[in-house]
C-alpha cells in the first residue's frame, strides 16, 4: 500500500537533502518541496511563528518506520514533523512506477 509522508523543515536546503538521502537509499520514490510556508505552533510552552519547508514524500507503508527514524537523525528539529496520510487510490501506473523505484 503506498503512503506519503507530510514532513516540516526549516528551510529548502534541508528538504533537499533529507529528500537526497531518502532517494538515494531508495525509501522514497518522489520528494515534492513546498518552499515559503508560515507555520504556528506551540514549542515550550510559547506560540512560534516560522517559515519552514513542507516535504510530501512517495512511499509503501512498510518503509514509514524506517524513514521516520531516517528523518529524526538526519533532521536539525529535536522533534520533526513526520505524519503519514494513507493512500487510498490513484493512477494505478504511477502506483506501480512508485512502487517500481523502492527497494
Amino acid at each position: 500500500m503506498m503512503t506519503l509522508l507530510y514532513v516540516t523543515t526549516k528551510d529548502k536546503k534541508e528538504a533537499q537533502f533529507v529528500s537526497k538521502e531518502l532517494l538515494e537509499a531508495k525509501l522514497i520514490a518522489c520528494a515534492n518541496i513546498i518552499d515559503g510556508m508560515q507555520s504556528m505552533y506551540w514549542w515550550e510552552g510559547k506560540i512560534q511563528s516560522e517559515e519552514e519547508c513542507i516535504l510530501m514524500l512517495k512511499t509503501k507503508k512498510e518503509l514509514v518506520e524506517k524513514i521516520t527514524d531516517k528523518v529524526k537523525a538526519l533532521h536539525s528539529y529535536d522533534c520533526p514533523c513526520v505524519l503519514e496520510l494513507k493512500v487510498e487510490g490513484g493512477n494505478a501506473d504511477y502506483i506501480s512506477w512508485l512502487n517500481d523505484a523502492l527497494i
